[in-house]
């Protein structure tokens, strides 16, 4: 795609989490380092709470990734409204441990064999639950049963919890004091700052290799922060249709201009527009018109959807210019290949 126009050996800006764009801000740094810190101590709960799209679970493969030490046995769950059956057999099947039988007595005899096991070998175990909001309170309750596996006075698992803000809420409930007696540590991610988005994207406009003296102006960041709220998810999903933007009109550098004309493309997208608010639901609901009130209502409605269906198209036609770009790109490429043979 823009990758060869901008000099780039990657996409920077890909939505999949890569601990090696990993970007440190303050906050991000402050809860690696609780994590950092909740590894040294080998027990207790770590939290890591954050609105979506603020980098939780980047955190989670950085510190995967960056472990360093061979003595910790890792696992990571993405967790849907599993209840404490279904939450074990996760873990069952995340560590790969072989059990007898299918009741929940069976798995956790086969878990803590397993944890056992680690221990005679100098091991321990690490569990990193990702998405930890969708946790109904009896399984988060569960993850505490677990933490009282112990041998020579030693916890042998350790989990950390990563989640929405919604998980501030079912670890503050009433029934979850012995839980929150078990948190040793907790963070807060929020979204990057102004300076901080300047910082972030360069960041990860060096990290795929970029050979461009400027790809944006100075002005553009100001309003890039603007447009996202520095929300790194949704910084990744407009930069990256920015430079594509930028391959498709050939700039050499993407200014303000070119910012809001995208902009105004994406207002209407599925991910949310980029001001922060939220599109309405798409469920149907019924209109009673019996005022001239509730008729401006409906005509504004089509009005909606008309612009939707304008911005669709726009996006068809940008595309079509884009594969016809492509093509003349390949055949140019295949022409001189074919010179460079004959010579």
């Amino acid at each position: 795609m823009y990758e060869s126009y901008y000099g780039f050996n990657e996409r920077p800006f890909q939505l999949s989490p890569d601990p090696r764009f990993f970007f440190a801000s303050s906050h991000h740094q402050r809860a690696l380092s609780y994590l950092q810190y909740g590894l040294d101590q080998g027990e207790g709960f770590i939290v890591v709470t954050g609105p979506i799209g603020t980098g939780k679970t980047t955190i989670a493969r950085n510190l995967l990734n960056n472990l360093g030490d061979a003595s910790i046995v890792a696992a990571q769950l993405v967790t849907t409204k599993l209840n404490p059956q279904e939450l074990l057999e996760l873990v069952v099947s995340e560590f790969n441990i072989t059990v007898q039988g299918e009741s929940k007595a069976d798995l956790l005899q086969g878990i803590e064999q397993f944890l056992i096991q680690l221990h005679r070998q100098g091991k321990r175990a690490l569990l990193l639950v990702d998405e930890a909001q969708n946790l109904p309170s009896e399984s988060v309750e569960e993850l505490r049963m677990l933490s009282n596996f112990q041998l020579d006075n030693k916890p042998l698992i350790q989990s950390f919890l990563l989640g929405q803000e919604e998980l501030k809420g079912i670890i503050q409930a009433p029934n979850m004091e012995q839980f929150r007696q078990r948190i040793i540590a907790s963070a807060h991610l929020k979204p990057l700052s102004n300076e901080e988005v300047k910082e972030y994207i360069n960041h990860r406009l060096q990290q795929a290799g970029c050979n461009k003296e400027q790809v944006f102006s100075d002005a553009a960041f100001d309003l890039i922060y603007e447009k996202t709220l520095g929300v790194p998810r949704k910084i990744n999903i407009f930069v990256d249709r920015l430079l594509l933007f930028g391959f498709l009109e050939e700039l050499n550098s993407i200014n303000v201009d070119a910012i809001n004309e995208v902009a105004k493309e994406m207002e209407f997208e599925l991910t949310g527009s980029l001001n922060g608010e939220q599109l309405q639901s798409n469920e149907p609901s019924q209109v009673i018109v019996h005022s001239t009130e509730k008729v401006e209502s409906i005509k504004d409605v089509l009005r909606e959807v008309e612009e939707i269906l304008e911005s669709s198209i726009k996006e068809k036609i940008k595309m079509a210019r884009y594969v016809d770009k492509l093509l003349k790109h390949k055949g140019r490429v295949y022409t001189d290949s074919a010179e460079t043979t004959k010579k």
